[in-house]
């Protein structure tokens, strides 16, 4: 991270942003041309250098990405399915080799089968219908259950928008001091996998002594299983926006980001509706409901970089610089984006502050266990008898979400990945042992993270599952530390080599390995990988010996 790139991005503000500018040269033909690169080199007074690091790092703005004009999901729901072979030959007959390519992850892991095509996502069924799609864009014809057990807080209907944002008007005549007691009260953790103190990240920024401060939402769900941040800018998308707004109050920031992944374009549409909406309604802007309180609002597209859900690379790519993870301290709330007081936190955080600060810190409190206060949004494969998006209040049994709420297996499975790529491998013995909630995942050696939950067959060979997530790793790695950016990479090979010829993988190396990652990557997506493959090791031991020396 170049502190002189964030201040150079930072001159011209969030309206003319040089990440966007590089989406938008990208546009006609997939990357973007010499000529606008050198064009925006010159406007931003940025070198060439960092201008192609940039753009050759990002799937959908790579050189390779040129003449794309539809993508295969190769996520780790779609993958264990097996429906993406199929998906692949079907499209081979209606596009050239060179013209199909590959997203991770389009959220749609409760159906498979999906894939995006001139700028919409499809899954399930829709695949039948691809000569339209290719020809007239018809909609996707996606459905998922959605219900809650417990107290509905992110899946309640909010009725009328003007009644909904009455919550807004009545905070905005208290004192941002007060509006942070509630939400101290309240013990709201992130809900992005670190479970960390919103109140603190909120107090942090508000006692910076820079006046212009950031509030950024995290909304690259990258995880592949996860589509919880997706269904709420799809079905709730004034809570995270009136979250942010709230959460920009009590930090004393007067600028909202809305940072979206290039694979859920619904998402980017419907959110960007939503505040055009709170434009015409006075909602945000200059001195809100006479408040003397500013917010203003800038969504931006992400092109492709699952790195780009860690906070630091995140604010990185905001700025056009390369995405790699920055060194802390300092801290976002220290200095952020643009080298400004910055608060990130992920959609299902954010749209949490309505329901708080109508209700009051200790209702929510109330709710769920003493250290992992509220609900949470989980989301359920297709492996499912009734896959979608639950919510359920924290410390609800495990076994209930699977057995009750998802009513049990299609057919069998051996172990369910839970919280996303770097979340915990969890053999079906354990289910009776965990509660959905942080501190119960965690002490059984697991990561609640996003709550997403992709299942493992019993055909699906595990050593083929844990060279999948070492692949993704080395794939969405930002190269910046190299324990993550070559262990991934060995990982990978090694594991490959053993399912494929007589070499048998050495144990203590590859311990070894496992813990150069763990203890000497920058940030979780190299410290975090060796999660699930030590939870398979440990459990899955039988399966996987004949690819290991004793």
């Amino acid at each position: 991270m170049s502190k002189n790139i964030s201040d150079l991005s930072g001159r011209k503000g969030l309206e003319n942003n040089l990440f966007e500018a590089l989406g938008i040269a990208a546009n006609t033909t997939g990357t973007p041309s010499k000529e606008s690169l050198e064009k925006l080199c010159e406007e931003f007074l940025v070198g060439k250098s960092t201008v192609y690091g940039t753009v050759s790092f990002y799937d959908f703005l790579k050189p390779e990405n040129q003449g794309k004009k539809v993508y295969v999901c190769n996520g780790s729901a779609c993958i264990t399915a097996g429906t993406q072979e199929a998906i692949h030959q079907k499209l081979a007959q209606h596009f050239d080799a060179a013209e199909i390519g590959e997203m991770c992850c389009l959220g749609r892991c409760h159906e498979n089968s999906a894939f995006h095509c001139a700028g919409k996502n499809y899954s399930g069924k829709d695949i039948d219908a691809i000569a339209s799609i290719k020809k007239e864009q018809t909609k996707s014809k996606e459905q998922y259950h959605v219900a809650s057990y417990g107290t509905a807080i992110l899946s309640a209907d909010y009725g009328n928008l003007s009644e909904y944002y009455t919550i807004l008007k009545n905070s905005l005549q208290k004192s941002p001091e007060s509006l942070l007691a509630e939400l101290k009260d309240s013990g709201l953790r992130g809900r992005g996998g670190a479970g960390f103190s919103m109140a603190f990240k909120l107090e942090s920024c508000k006692n910076a002594k820079d006046k212009t401060r950031f509030i950024v939402c995290n909304a690259d769900e990258g995880d592949p299983g996860a589509y919880s941040d997706r269904y709420i800018m799809e079905q709730r998308p004034h809570a995270l926006l009136m979250g942010m707004i709230l959460a920009g109050y009590m930090a004393g920031a007067n600028y909202g980001v809305v940072y979206i992944r290039g694979e859920y374009p619904e998402s980017v549409e419907i959110i960007s509706e939503a505040i055009e909406f709170l434009k015409q309604e006075k909602l945000i802007g200059k001195n809100i409901l006479n408040s003397g309180f500013d917010f203003e609002f800038k969504v931006i597209k992400a092109q492709g970089a699952y790195i780009c859900g860690e906070e630091t690379a995140l604010l990185s790519s905001i700025e056009g610089q390369r995405p790699e993870v920055r060194v802390r301290p300092p801290y976002p709330t220290q200095q952020g984006l643009f080298n400004k007081p910055t608060v990130v936190n992920n959609v299902e955080t954010l749209a949490n502050l309505p329901f708080i600060m109508k209700e009051g810190g200790k209702k929510y409190a109330s709710i769920g266990t003493a250290k992992s206060s509220g609900t949470k949004l989980i989301s359920l494969d297709s492996y499912f008898n009734r896959p979608g998006i639950y919510e359920v209040d924290m410390g609800t049994p495990l076994s209930f979400v699977i057995n009750e709420l998802g009513q049990g297996f299609k057919k069998p499975v051996k172990a369910m990945h839970i919280g996303g790529p770097l979340g915990g491998l969890v053999p079906l013995e354990k289910i009776e042992a965990l509660t959905v909630d942080f501190d119960s995942f965690a002490k059984e050696g697991f990561l609640l993270g996003h709550a997403s939950v992709v299942c493992i067959p019993q055909d699906f060979p595990i050593i083929k599952y844990i060279e999948h997530l070492f692949t993704f790793t080395a794939h969405e790695s930002c190269g910046k530390c190299f324990p993550c950016r070559l262990g991934s990479t060995r990982g990978a090979e090694l594991l490959h080599k053993a399912q494929n010829s007589e070499y048998k993988i050495d144990r203590q190396l590859f311990d070894d390995l496992l813990n150069t990652l763990e203890i000497g990557s920058l940030c979780a997506l190299g410290g975090g990988l060796p999660l699930p493959v030590k939870n398979s090791l440990r459990y899955f031991e039988t399966e996987l010996q004949a690819y290991f020396t004793k």
